[in-house]
């Protein structure tokens, strides 16, 4: 059966539509659990759930449980609901997994069966997953990419109308980004909102002082200003950029890795003409193509790409590309525990080099330490 979107999923719940068989999988676990709450909506009613809804772990079932689970008829209702969440324990052959083999291939008319898989444990095994093919051909697949950073601050602004909380003017953009894309870092946020008293709308600053980090102090700043060419202001942001939550110097070079890519390929473009609009339909369209993970903004990362490339030669790129790589290794390295030197070290290498003129005795210290 062909892939299908969370959208395309959302628009069958509201036609009122029911599979035999689903298949969820993909990074964005909040998105899987909001539609399995829409499904048993839309397939029970309350007071039929108590005896026809299971919502059991994979790991746990022997193939006995298993073909009870999914083969009971309903108790006074139409239908069952069966959700079966991390089934990736049944990757490898067993004999409960063919037990579902089996049942796949004549699904019984009278029950939901939702088969829900965990995300990826990393970031590298996120870019790098693959749906099990067999569940992709006997079940409605559906895969729950991660959402790019609009459609991260529509849900924002769907999920808090539920606490009763409305953002002012960019509050909402802020937080997607300070979250770094994160629904399940953003829904904790959003409860501490919800705890915070007075009316009115959240201000932009209030999201700042509540997640710890001030607007124009995310990671991305820092990325754009390091590839803007505005060195002092990358360099102001190593250190409060480290110390937030959740961020390390791994992290900032990944993230800072992925933007040398999207701007490698914008340079490739732009020197074969592609510029302005047109330059930026091209890097939309393989955007598109590709959906590569963690990123926010489409428009934004455009933008930023587009604008980056005019003065990034490809010479450029491929030396801060080795820079960055050299920076990964010394960060994961035993030896190394000053991060905040490393990544300032790495800002300074992929610093714009000055014309002779203005080459003065600032310039000439900095080229004895980075080597340039």
């Amino acid at each position: 059966m062909p892939r299908r979107s969370y959208d395309d999923l959302r628009r069958g719940i509201a036609r009122g539509n029911l599979e035999s068989v689903y298949y969820f999988f993909g990074v964005e676990d909040i998105l899987k659990d909001e539609a399995v709450r829409q499904l048993i909506d839309l397939a029970l009613e309350p007071h039929e759930r108590d005896f026809n809804l299971d919502q059991r772990s994979a790991a746990g079932l022997d193939p006995e449980e298993l073909h009870a689970l999914v083969n009971t008829l309903p108790m006074m209702a139409t239908r069952r609901v069966v959700v079966l969440r991390d089934i990736e324990a049944w990757r490898r052959k067993s004999t409960t997994r063919v037990v579902l083999e089996r049942y796949l291939a004549a699904p019984s008319p009278d029950t939901v069966l939702v088969l829900v898989e965990g995300a990826p444990a990393s970031e590298e095994k996120k870019g790098k997953f693959e749906p099990d093919q067999l569940l992709v051909g006997g079940a409605t697949a559906v895969d729950f990419e991660q959402l790019d950073g609009v459609r991260v601050a529509r849900w924002i602004t769907h999920r808090a109308k539920q606490h009763g909380i409305t953002f002012a003017e960019h509050a909402a953009e802020h937080l997607a980004a300070a979250c770094l894309y994160d629904l399940g870092f953003i829904r904790s946020e959003l409860e501490k909102l919800a705890s915070l008293p007075g009316e009115g709308p959240i201000t932009l600053e209030q999201v700042g002082q509540l997640v710890g980090i001030r607007h124009g102090e995310t990671v991305e700043d820092w990325v754009d200003a390091v590839l803007s060419g505005e060195t002092a202001k990358a360099l102001g942001l190593v250190k409060r950029v480290l110390e937030q939550s959740g961020m390390n110097g791994v992290r900032m070079v990944i993230v800072l890795g992925a933007a040398l890519i999207g701007l490698r390929l914008a340079r490739a473009h732009y020197d074969k003409g592609s510029h302005g609009r047109a330059l930026a339909g091209v890097l939309l369209g393989r955007l598109r193509q590709v959906r590569p993970y963690g990123l926010g903004n489409w428009d934004t990362t455009i933008r930023n790409w587009s604008r980056w490339a005019e003065t990034w030669p490809e010479s450029r790129i491929r030396m801060a590309t080795q820079a960055a790589v050299r920076a990964d290794m010394a960060l994961k390295g035993t030896r190394v525990s000053d991060e905040q030197g490393v990544i300032t070290d790495l800002v300074l290498r992929l610093a714009p080099t000055p014309s002779p003129a203005a080459r003065g005795p600032a310039w000439r210290g900095r080229a004895a330490t980075t080597g340039r």
